[in-house]
């Protein structure tokens, strides 16, 4: 029998950590918005880049260890569309971490079976963003363990307005009619057509909103909120967020 214990969502206590994880009642996909880099580095006194710096080395980690766990996928908000409003040299920052991270990590995440793929408009990315996630796609695409699923330059409501105009083009051309339009079309008509939905998001820094994150397709999944900004963020608390998920009821609108 599992132990368990006594809190959820609890600030950071390396001293206490979850024990008693079902490896057959995992969620299969787990969603997070990697949150508070920038909050991190002001706290110390340091540019806003080192924490997104620091926060490239939790995803190697937290990565590592939902693929050791058996996650079928993993979805990390990396960038939004909203993030093009920041400082330019923040931007430009963010725009070099996939390249360094994929450069660097590559040969483990091959080595893990690890799958990489994209949701959002990575068309719209620098040059070297594209190369270097194109390459990563390419590279581990006969790979079946984790999917690696990165949402860059995403936003959900452009996603959603996006399978809208799609579904529409085909209704004028007669390829559709308004009667063959349900929510399995529209799903089919989304970025994440290939993946299983979320059964769990991940939310850092204390914030409890979505920020146009899967708006559709996390609408039955659990939440599970810290505190902890996002470099600080580790495997015990990523197990304790797992630990609390297989303690939920999920109902589904029924009893």
């Amino acid at each position: 029998m599992p132990i368990k214990f006594p809190f959820r969502n609890a600030k950071l206590n390396k001293t206490e950590q979850p024990i008693g994880l079902e490896g057959d009642h995992l969620p299969k996909h787990v969603a997070i918005i990697m949150d508070g880099n920038g909050r991190w580095a002001k706290n110390r006194g340091m540019p806003r880049i080192a924490g997104h710096k620091e926060g490239m080395n939790v995803v190697k980690k937290v990565v590592r260890h939902a693929s050791d766990l058996g996650v079928n996928v993993l979805t990390l908000y990396a960038f939004s569309t909203e993030n093009w409003k920041r400082p330019k040299k923040e931007v430009e920052f963010l725009m070099k971490l996939p390249v360094d991270f994929l450069n660097t990590y590559l040969p483990e995440l091959l080595e893990k079976n690890v799958q990489v793929q994209t949701i959002g408009e990575v068309d719209a990315l620098p040059e070297h963003t594209r190369h270097a996630v194109n390459e990563a796609i390419e590279r581990t695409k006969h790979n079946d363990g984790l999917i690696l699923n990165f949402a860059l330059n995403y936003g959900s409501r452009y996603e959603m307005v996006e399978a809208v105009k799609q579904i529409s083009v085909k209704v004028k051309s007669g390829q559709l009619t308004a009667d063959q339009i349900d929510e399995t079309l529209f799903e089919n008509h989304m970025f994440t057509s290939d993946l299983i939905e979320p059964d769990l998001l991940i939310r850092t820094s204390g914030e409890q909103r979505l920020s146009n994150f899967l708006l559709w397709q996390l609408a039955y999944a659990e939440f599970w909120f810290t505190d902890v900004f996002w470099p600080d963020f580790d495997e015990t608390l990523f197990e304790r967020a797992l630990y609390d998920y297989q303690n939920r009821k999920r109902r589904y609108g029924g009893v």
